[in-house]
């Protein structure tokens, strides 16, 4: 007797066990009825102005449902997305959080959770989106306002280049007389660079300003600090009008970035060596009075001046 009713419990037993095991099979492919969520945003600023300014949130719902969708910061409700809406089957539920909170004011910094109800469930989606709206800035970078550039491909003093250091890691964006130049990849740190290019046409000749800000993930962007004045240059001449006599000597200082200038003067060329960006030019006026032209070239650019000899 005892015998059987051991092997009635040991029946039992098992019975029960395949029961438990193909409920929790059956709980295990149960699915989700909402899929194919998407957030590409984790960071925006609502203040920035930007194509940012907006974190995009979707989903697809399995069965048709009436759903009320909800962000929701430390368990409180902040903003309200969809007030309760009834949408199809496998229909894609497209939403966008604005920061802005039911009664109108921009909501504070932080991490925000969406949260969407079903009317016998409610999800919340393990995405979180971050409010950041403090722009970074710009802690150090080298101001100067005597630097010059001479753009003419011949690799002297081509470009310049400045390094920089912001409050966090963000983009560096570098201006020319209000003209952007470069955007830098994100970093915390690194080199701003000018090779005297605006839309990628080469600057005529003159002074120009520039400024740098920085912007961050979210989109926030600092005010423009102006950190530098930048003069593009190729040749130029200390004076464009000289008097001398009649066969004496005269000079004229030349600034060029070029290793070598080139003089043409009466008929007769002649070639100097810059030294730190510069030569004084020392030639012989004619014996005959009259105007004369002096040419100066480097590296394919040129100035010219008046000599009068009289």
């Amino acid at each position: 007797m005892a015998r059987v009713l051991s092997t009635a419990f040991c029946v039992a037993l098992l019975a029960a066990t395949a029961g438990a095991f193909a409920l929790t099979q059956g709980a295990k492919v149960e699915l989700s009825p909402i899929y194919a969520t998407s957030i590409p945003l984790k960071v925006f600023s609502p203040t920035c102005r930007c194509s940012t300014d907006k974190a995009p949130i979707s989903f697809r719902l399995r069965e048709s449902e009436h759903i009320e969708v909800w962000m929701e910061r430390d368990g409180t409700r902040a903003e309200t997305l969809v007030p309760g809406r009834t949408f199809a089957k496998g229909s894609r539920v497209s939403l966008s959080f604005d920061g802005v909170a039911d009664d109108g004011l921009t909501l504070p910094d932080g991490g925000y959770r969406p949260v969407v109800r079903l009317p016998h469930r409610t999800f919340t989606l393990p995405n979180t989106i971050v409010i950041d709206t403090k722009p970074p800035s710009v802690v150090r970078i080298h101001r100067r306002y005597d630097t010059h550039i001479s753009p003419d491909g011949d690799h002297h003093d081509d470009l310049f280049r400045v390094h920089y250091v912001l409050s966090e890691k963000a983009h560096a964006l570098l201006y020319v007389d209000g003209h952007r130049v470069e955007r830098t990849r994100e970093a915390k740190a690194g080199f701003l660079q000018w090779d005297g290019r605006i839309g990628g046409r080469v600057v005529p000749t003159g002074k120009y300003v520039l400024t740098v800000s920085a912007q961050d993930t979210a989109g926030n962007l600092s005010k423009p600090l102006p950190f530098a004045v930048v003069t593009v240059r190729y040749v130029v001449l200390g004076r464009t009008r000289i008097v001398v006599r009649p066969g004496a000597r005269f000079a004229i200082l030349v600034l060029a970035d070029a290793p070598h200038v080139e003089t043409l003067f009466n008929g007769g060329r002649r070639e100097f060596a810059t030294r730190r960006g510069h030569v004084t030019v020392r030639l012989r006026a004619p014996s005959a009075t009259g105007a004369y032209r002096l040419y100066v070239t480097a590296s394919g650019h040129a100035a010219r001046a008046l000599v009068v000899v009289g």
